[in-house]
């Protein structure tokens, strides 16, 4: 993480969608689109944001963003604000797979993010489920530090194409993604206090695990479906990383 830049940041926010997809507006979106463009701002990102884009703009942003060149970056990050479900989210009037746009940047297609963190936020519904409250005893949390394990690798090795990818989801396969109306979404909010708090601090799975446990302590309290109060949420994050990953302050910003 030592290039001269930190990289180049996408938000794809969706607030409203074309009639014909009977979907309905995602009101709060744009307070979770001002809270992620200031904290990847202060993470050091080039942040460049989009909204309500058709599907075929939207990947020719995403393919645009892949063929630059990244050699002088530390890595890459897009974030999707949107309606979905299972692997895929929905532009303004049509859904896009999620693998559609994640392997634009595999290794065999990006060259110049090859064994950089590429990371990938998405908000957004992944199913209609909706988690319950359980009853548990909280034990204290055990400080045990971990050995360091990094270890430099010299000479010419190979990664494979699809390393180094983090994806970030607001809530578990098949489940709903909470979001306020005004504040924005539950996952957002947390994830971007999680960065101010402790972003240049806290290695990130360590951060990710942190907002699966902020979110999990939140819990429906009003709603015009009342089927839904007392309603939870976990995010997950899937790690295909090979290094520890920690966003120290640039020298140079």
């Amino acid at each position: 993480m030592n290039h001269k830049r930190r990289g180049v940041a996408l938000i794809f926010n969706h607030e409203h969608f074309f009639w014909h997809l009977r979907l309905p507006d995602r009101r709060g979106t744009n307070a979770d689109k001002q809270n992620l463009t200031r904290s990847l701002k202060d993470l050091g990102f080039e942040v460049r944001c989009f909204d309500d884009l058709k599907a075929e703009d939207m990947l020719e942003k995403i393919y645009d963003a892949s063929a630059e060149d990244h050699s002088d970056t530390d890595c890459f990050v897009c974030v999707i604000l949107s309606h979905g479900e299972n692997d895929i989210v929905y532009a303004y009037d049509a859904p896009i797979k999620i693998e559609t746009i994640t392997s634009m940047f595999r290794g065999d297609s990006c060259q110049t993010l090859v064994g950089k963190p590429k990371i990938f936020i998405i908000q957004a519904c992944r199913g209609d489920k909706h988690d319950d409250a359980v009853a548990f005893r909280d034990l204290v949390d055990s400080k045990e530090d971990e050995p360091e394990t990094e270890v430099d690798a010299s000479g010419v090795y190979t990664l494979p194409a699809g390393a180094d990818f983090l994806m970030c989801y607001s809530v578990a396969q098949g489940y709903f993604s909470h979001r306020d109306t005004v504040c924005g979404s539950w996952y957002v909010q947390d994830l971007c206090e999680a960065l101010r708090k402790h972003g240049s601090s806290l290695e990130i799975s360590e951060l990710l695990t942190l907002v699966n446990r902020t979110v999990s302590h939140r819990t429906v309290e009003k709603c015009r479906d009342t089927s839904l109060i007392g309603k939870k949420q976990i995010p997950c994050f899937a790690s295909m990383l090979t290094k520890k990953l920690y966003f120290h302050p640039k020298s140079n910003s």
